[in-house]
């Protein structure tokens, strides 16, 4: 069978390698339909496994598949049904899996196309557990972009920041996967969006998807834009995954008691925080990381209600690590899905 295998920093191949085994007992076969990019690919892709791993790895981290075949002891799927699998590989019996908070597992495994075999390949076995099936009014290349993209904004605005309607948040970097979905949600739940973007290209975008402010900060300061459109009074919630670039200017941008939630760090690890700001204005700052298996569901449930992710490209298995240049370079505005 095919699969994309990556066999050193920056060299991701298409080779062919045996198949998997028939399933075991508790496994379903997935005969693997589509894969979605993400930033956590080109970590990988770059040598940023932060664990240790073995090469050649097959690559991919968020997929939809369909059934091909289950194995002892597996109830409740059958062939041909689709399926989104989880990208950790949890262990189901710690404390953190057995509250549904499985992002916390104590004695997690390791991502799939990160520290393990990735979803990028025709065939692979999964745990049943680890799985969940894709509503009827859910197209299959958009059910690729729940089990990283739609669950990772899922947990954020609603686990973490406690999002509600009528509330208003600044969406940060609103031509990423996790951004456009941001956007898109936020706005479906009834909150106020000012969005930020490093073009105006990205901007007009921005404003397509239903953003009510949208701010270019290449050239203006977001902050500023932010308390202004507030009243000075700043906004409820920060949606961050810029990093050290925006961290100040987010923070600046809250609200007595405003919330700040971030997973990621694209433009640096390390960043100041005013400690005087973040007490005598009691703001709430949350780190957030993956999300739970329930919000794979609630992603895939927002989707069945209409709320689809933006799509940049959708193109075959082979244009794979172009598809990954392209994202590095930040040449893109939503998600890059490949098909198999």
């Amino acid at each position: 069978m095919r699969a994309l295998r990556l066999f050193a920093d920056r060299d991701a191949r298409l080779v062919d390698i045996p198949p998997p085994p028939p399933p075991g007992p508790g496994e379903v076969q997935l005969r693997i339909r589509a894969v979605a990019l993400n930033h956590i690919d080109v970590w990988g892709w770059r040598g940023m496994a932060f664990a240790k791993r073995s090469l050649p790895l097959t690559v991919g981290a968020e997929a939809v598949g369909e059934v091909a075949a289950v194995g002892e002891g597996v109830e409740g799927w059958r062939p041909g049904q689709r399926a989104v699998p989880y990208g950790a590989i949890t262990c189901g019996a710690c404390r953190a899996c057995r509250e549904g908070r499985d992002n916390l597992c104590e004695r997690v495994q390791g991502v799939r196309g990160f520290h393990l075999d990735g979803f990028a390949q025709e065939l692979t076995n999964q745990p049943a557990r680890l799985l969940v099936p894709v509503p009827d009014a859910v197209e299959t290349q958009d059910a690729a972009c729940a089990g990283i993209t739609f669950s990772t904004v899922e947990h954020m605005l609603f686990d973490n920041a406690r999002l509600e309607p009528g509330e208003t948040v600044l969406v940060h970097a609103a031509g990423s996967g996790i951004g456009s979905a941001a956007i898109r949600i936020a706005k479906a739940v009834g909150c106020t969006v000012i969005a930020t973007a490093g073009d105006d290209g990205k901007c007009e975008k921005a404003r397509a998807l239903g953003a009510d402010h949208v701010v270019n900060y290449a050239k203006d300061r977001f902050e500023a834009v932010a308390r202004r459109v507030t009243g000075k009074r700043g906004v409820d919630v920060v949606f961050e995954h810029v990093g050290a670039a925006t961290w100040a200017g987010s923070l600046l941008s809250l609200r007595m008691g405003g919330r700040l939630v971030t997973c990621g760090s694209t433009s640096g690890v390390a960043a100041e925080t005013n400690l005087m700001m973040l007490f005598q204005r009691q703001l709430r700052i949350t780190g957030s990381f993956g999300a739970p298996l329930s919000r794979l569901a609630s992603g895939l449930a927002r989707m069945a209600e209409g709320v689809r992710p933006v799509l940049d490209t959708v193109a075959p298995l082979d244009s794979f690590p172009e598809a990954l240049r392209r994202l590095e370079s930040r040449r893109v505005f939503g998600k890059i899905v490949v098909t198999l």
